[in-house]
């Protein structure tokens, strides 16, 4: 198992274990190596529409009371989600909103719809995170890396909220 399969799958293992039972999930090549651990852990909702998606996943966590991940592919899919991200920060919703993202030496190459996603949510995020690129040697901190999603996304000072996790993968995604 890859570094990156083994990273993705420690996450998702630690979010169930603490109650996350719901992923609405965009498809999205650099986001592969998130969504199939996902698929195989959580209740998974699949949105073509990036918008959509979170509105839905916003909607879920309202109901349930628990934070829902919201998991898209690089670049400008992450700004489709600002405008649940804003309604979850104000009405207080638990959501974790995962990013997949470029490698930095794939920055400012001149690709198309990417953009900077880190602080992407810098305003409304109870709290947010761009560990890199996983690499062997790191394994301690993953474990509490989720664990800080969920419990930001719960018991921020400011209340209830969304958290963003951005994750960067390099190619092989599969």
């Amino acid at each position: 198992m890859s570094v990156q399969a083994t990273f993705t799958a420690t996450l998702v293992d630690e979010w169930v274990r603490l109650g996350v039972t719901d992923a609405v999930i965009c498809p999205g090549s650099r986001s592969t190596p998130l969504v199939v651990p996902l698929a195989q852990r959580l209740r998974t909702h699949v949105r073509l529409d990036e918008r959509s998606a979170a509105f839905y996943a916003l909607g879920l966590a309202k109901s349930t009371r628990r934070p829902v991940l919201v998991c898209v592919t690089s670049g400008t899919a992450g700004a489709e989600l600002h405008p649940a991200v804003v309604e979850a920060h104000h009405a207080r919703v638990p959501l974790i909103v995962c990013t997949a993202d470029r490698p930095p030496e794939l920055h400012h190459t001149g690709a198309s719809q990417t953009i900077e996603q880190e602080g992407l949510f810098a305003i409304e995020a109870r709290w947010s995170a761009d560990p890199g690129v996983p690499i062997a040697g790191q394994e301690e901190s993953w474990r509490p890396l989720a664990a800080r999603d969920v419990a930001e996304s719960l018991h921020h000072p400011g209340g209830p909220g969304p958290v963003h996790l951005n994750l960067a993968f390099r190619e092989p995604l599969t």
